[in-house]
């Protein structure tokens, strides 16, 4: 578990010039594999054949191609039927794309990707301990910039699954890129999907460190055992609703969903639009305010904290029982 957080932190505090969406693929591969687990990375013709328009439309703005990375520990025998799946976004670097984030907000944006970070450090740990459980990881990754060819405000983008989504804001880009994985993870037919992600500052200001924020649907078997987990290693989880309410600030006139929900319930309207890529019990983790801290923090030190590998390790851990 340790190795595993450290891996998790060192990832997301190398910078974009040596951390790109390939140099990623690479470490989850190396690392995993070193591991056990079976590794998969899909490059951008791939990705191409697969039409994931989220992933390739927020990596429309880079020189950089994206990738789709599948980590997988399947031992001989395990006790489940069905693959718990975990989902991490894997933004390298945040900009904003078109709707450029101020200075301020972009500093740190290396940060971004410790979903991804998160999936790889506990795909490695659930390997090295060889637990008997059936478990995948899938990362999409790219940056998010601005270019010549950049997606813009108003662009319609047609998702792995076939949903049409209206652009309005490119620094949505995370919900673009993790509905095409969410949409991928069907395929499997999973016990349970979660996914792990620095989403919403909207999440980040409701909680601040000290927490991350879960929704989710058809969970109910599943979310008071990742509770138990959040409060056994300290990342602690703070539930939001999901309710259908939430769907009217997602609707589109030219699309079946609009990326962003207007000015109210960022973190909710981030949970629905990700909601209607699942048909699978599924539980979403906005982990953006604790996966990276400014000052030091306790036992989770300055900069990457390697938030939801301990969490994720318990909770398949108790499944072994």
């Amino acid at each position: 578990i340790i190795t595993s957080v450290y891996k998790s932190r060192d990832l997301v505090n190398e910078p974009v010039s040596f951390l790109n969406a390939r140099k990623l693929s690479e470490e989850a591969r190396d690392f995993c594999q070193s591991a056990g687990a079976k590794v998969e990375v899909m490059n951008k013709l791939k990705i191409e054949t697969l039409k994931m328009g989220g992933l390739l439309g927020v990596n429309k703005g880079s020189i950089d191609p994206p990738t789709f990375t599948v980590i997988e520990w399947k031992p001989k025998k395990s006790n489940n039927k069905k693959p718990y799946i975990f989902v991490g976004k894997g933004i390298v670097f945040d900009t904003g794309g078109i709707n450029l984030k101020p200075g301020t907000h972009m500093e740190d944006m290396k940060c971004d990707m410790g979903g991804a970070s998160a999936v790889i450090g506990v795909l490695y740990a659930i390997a090295k301990a060889k637990l008997p459980v059936h478990v995948i990881g899938l990362i999409p990754a790219t940056d998010n910039r601005p270019d010549g060819n950049s997606q813009v405000p108003g662009d319609v983008i047609t998702m792995f699954d076939g949903t049409t989504v209206e652009v309005l804001n490119t620094d949505a880009e995370g919900r673009l890129i993790l509905g095409d994985a969410l949409g991928y993870a069907k395929k499997y037919k999973p016990e349970l999907v979660i996914d792990l992600a620095t989403l919403t500052g909207s999440a980040h200001a409701a909680v601040g460190k000290y927490a991350m924020v879960a929704m989710g649907a058809k969970h109910e078997k599943h979310l008071p055992q990742l509770i138990k987990s959040s409060q056994q290693v300290c990342e602690r989880i703070v539930e939001f609703p999901l309710w259908d309410d939430y769907k009217e600030l997602l609707k589109s006139e030219v699309a079946d969903l609009k990326n962003i929900g207007g000015a109210y319930a960022g973190a909710i309207t981030a949970g629905k639009f990700l909601e209607h890529f699942t048909s699978y019990p599924w539980i979403h983790l906005d982990i953006a305010g604790p996966a990276f801290m400014n000052s030091r923090d306790s036992y989770r030190g300055q900069g990457g904290t390697g938030w939801g590998i301990r969490v994720l390790f318990d909770f398949i851990k108790n499944k072994c029982k």
